[in-house]
């Protein structure tokens, strides 16, 4: 519920904020006056953009501002449904600075362009991989997608987390990255017998990985020609972490890496939530030029897919 937000609100704003619980067939504002309503999540037909929800919402008020960009890839009732029944919708000033960073990114970056994709499944950001390597001149790697690439190079990686079923693809990725960017290979990495945040980390050779090892982050050797790579950069896309960086044993290599974006000269743009908690780990929040609010939408974006919210709004003409 979000009805502690609004006692929230009334402090800050040294105003107070009414909260309504039961909006569904309207509300009465006086003018001057600010309300908040109940989540909107609560609502049955939310998540699958009800007409009548989103009439019943429109309803609300005179002019509907989204500025919500981290659900803007949900084709909801609140977020894109509304927009077709407002008397007048627009972007609001969040969504157009993520819309305008993101544009500046990824239609007309300066080049070389870098991006880092960290996490732990190649499918769940195929899409991206793909998207990215047609777009970047250098494409790094780390966690268990890195994994999955290093065991598609013909390398032990023990038991470290990765996608058998992927490896085709990765081998293909890494085939192709000859004609369009490059994977920069990962050399050495930190391995440990267990995952845990008690667990002893060890620097080994890539070739050196015994299969009873897990590869739980980048090596300093690896960290130091990424670092280089990114150095160069004029553009700098950052999508997750590199390593098990909760770990501080086993974020040396994120940290590095961290540190390479915020004191690069380029333009840099970083999304989602394991990428942010690195961001506010290693203190460097001012020293990235963009940071999205966005996980999902952020990766959309990069994908190519349309965000409904987005195209709700041009079809308005706002």
């Amino acid at each position: 519920s979000l009805e502690p937000i609004a006692g929230h609100l009334s402090n800050l704003l040294g105003k107070e904020v009414s909260f309504i619980s039961d909006w569904y067939d309207g509300v009465e504002v006086a003018c001057g006056e600010i309300v908040l309503l109940e989540n909107v999540r609560f609502e049955v037909g939310e998540k699958k953009n009800d007409e009548l929800l989103s009439r019943k919402m429109a309803e609300l008020c005179d002019i509907f501002i989204m500025d919500a960009f981290a659900c803007s890839h949900r084709a909801h009732a609140s977020t894109c449904g509304i927009i077709d029944y407002a008397k007048m919708a627009c972007a609001g000033p969040l969504l157009s600075k993520e819309l305008d960073a993101l544009e500046m990114s990824f239609k007309e970056p300066k080049k070389p362009v870098v991006a880092i994709v960290g996490g732990s499944k190649v499918s769940t950001k195929l899409g991206v991989l793909k998207s990215l390597s047609g777009l970047v001149d250098y494409l790094i790697l780390g966690g268990g997608i890195a994994n999955t690439f290093i065991k598609a190079s013909g390398y032990n990686i023990g038991n470290s987390l990765h996608e058998e079923s992927m490896l085709n693809i990765a081998q293909s990725m890494l085939s192709d990255a000859v004609k369009s960017c490059q994977i920069p290979e990962i050399i050495d990495v930190v391995v440990a017998k267990e995952f845990s945040s008690q667990s002893r980390a060890n620097t080994k050779m890539i070739e050196e990985v015994a299969s009873d090892d897990l590869i739980l982050d980048i090596g300093p050797k690896t960290a130091e020609i990424f670092s280089k790579i990114i150095s160069q950069a004029q553009t700098i896309i950052w999508n997750g972490p590199l390593g098990v960086f909760e770990f501080d044993q086993f974020g040396l290599g994120t940290k590095a890496i961290a540190k390479a974006i915020a004191q690069s000269k380029g333009f840099s743009a970083a999304g989602g939530g394991d990428t942010l908690a690195a961001i506010e780990k290693y203190e460097i929040i001012d020293d990235i030029s963009y940071i999205s609010t966005g996980g999902g939408a952020f990766l959309e974006f990069i994908e190519g897919k349309p965000l409904p919210s987005v195209e709700a709004l041009k079809i308005k003409g706002y």
